[in-house]
């Protein structure tokens, strides 16, 4: 993918417009965790040492377009000022008389946080005269902000369509990493997909098979998979009515040379609880192997050591979803140990390991490895999004 690089960018004194994530989750107007703004210090401090004055685009919530004081931005700047060790000045507003006066007094290497872009319905509508107004205070455009990519919205790709663009740096680690996992691989690639249900993603799975060597399906969702195939799953959580789509899928993914890896043994318990008592089954299309009130809440050993022993074959590996309900031990034991083999590869350079989305984050951070892969990504939507091969508006926007 063809970006223009920052550092070939003539930054001294110019005023540049920062798109950054700073949707931090807060309480009593309180960051409870500042992942995000740690994220975004990189991209600021270089800007801040080549003489740029760094004005940061920001949402917060969902204001729907009106001012919601709860919402504000305002909290955030002391906060970031202390992490970057220099003032962060606050505009009331990211336009018109407000954000211009806060502008006028930015000096080379200042930084300014600009009001929430979302108190205004021109931000999401991606208005030209909105983005027209956020323009008139920039000289050139950075988007840091890969979580806010898949939204066409002014401060994502209308900015970017109006001045010079580049991408910030975590936003370019972020597209190398991504582009390393599925745009250029190392070959043989394998993903890993778990989560509750396959009706969340069916774009997804649809997407993998054709791109991927080996998929090993967990979660519930494989407990769907193996429904459509005859097998008894008991009480176990399962999207029946998309067993037709379940054989679907399977069909493609033998028609494309991708290998699925499907749970050959589970873990189950009557109830969901800590310290449950639990049994390792075979599982079998015929009745017999598991109790009518089973319920599947892990993939057992022998799986494991399937997904185990694809994960050492393979040079490159992208994960979203939990292989089994790993809040609830022992119900986490194949994700942790998944992870630390992944987490051992990677550190040892036999494995590119991409990791996003939703809960797998936290389960990465729950086994104690997610600094030891190659990158894992906290954008959310937008890393599913891209992994379904969908078009991200405001990286398209970025290319040259």
């Amino acid at each position: 993918m063809p970006f223009r690089s920052l550092e070939t960018a003539d930054l001294a004194g110019k005023r540049v417009l920062v798109r950054v994530d700073l949707n931090v989750p807060m309480a009593d107007d309180v960051i409870t965790d500042d992942t995000r703004l740690r994220a975004v210090l990189p991209t600021i401090r270089y800007l801040s040492t080549k003489g740029a004055r760094t004005i940061l685009l920001a949402h917060f919530d969902r204001p729907k377009g009106k001012r919601v004081p709860a919402m504000s931005l305002a909290p955030i700047a002391e906060p970031l000022s202390a992490l970057l060790e220099q003032p962060v000045l606050f505009a009331d507003d990211c336009i018109g008389e407000p954000a211009y006066r806060v502008v006028s007094k930015l000096e080379n290497g200042g930084v300014a946080l600009m009001e929430n872009l979302r108190f205004h319905p021109g931000e999401e509508a991606n208005d030209p005269a909105f983005v027209t107004e956020l323009a008139a205070f920039g000289d050139l455009y950075v988007n840091d902000a890969f979580s806010a990519a898949h939204r066409a919205h002014a401060s994502t790709e209308g900015l970017a369509r109006l001045l010079p663009a580049y991408p910030g740096l975590s936003m370019q680690r972020e597209l190398e990493a991504l582009d390393a996992a599925l745009g250029n691989p190392q070959r043989p690639v394998m993903g890993i997909v778990g989560g509750a249900k396959v009706s969340t993603k069916l774009d997804l799975l649809n997407n993998l098979v054709r791109k991927l060597q080996y998929l090993a399906i967990g979660g519930g969702m494989a407990n769907t998979f193996r429904f459509a195939q005859g097998y008894d799953i008991a009480a176990s959580l399962c999207e029946k009515d998309l067993a037709d789509t379940a054989r679907q899928i399977l069909d493609s993914a033998k028609a494309a040379g991708c290998h699925i890896l499907l749970p050959t043994d589970v873990v189950v318990a009557k109830d969901l609880k800590p310290g449950a008592a639990t049994r390792t089954v075979e599982l079998s299309q015929t009745a017999g192997g598991l109790e009518p009130d089973d319920k599947i809440f892990d993939v057992g050993p022998n799986s494991l050591a399937q997904l185990i022993d694809a994960m050492s074959e393979s040079k490159t590996l992208i994960w979203n979803g939990p292989l089994g309900v790993f809040e609830v031990p022992p119900f986490d034991a194949a994700t942790v140990a998944a992870a630390k083999h992944a987490a051992k590869l990677a550190t040892a350079g036999k494995l590119i390991a991409v990791a996003g989305g939703g809960d797998t984050v936290g389960a990465l951070n729950h086994a104690g490895v997610a600094a030891e892969l190659t990158f894992v990504s906290t954008a959310g939507g937008a890393f599913l999004e891209w992994m379904e091969g969908k078009v991200l508006p405001g990286v398209e926007a970025l290319q040259v």
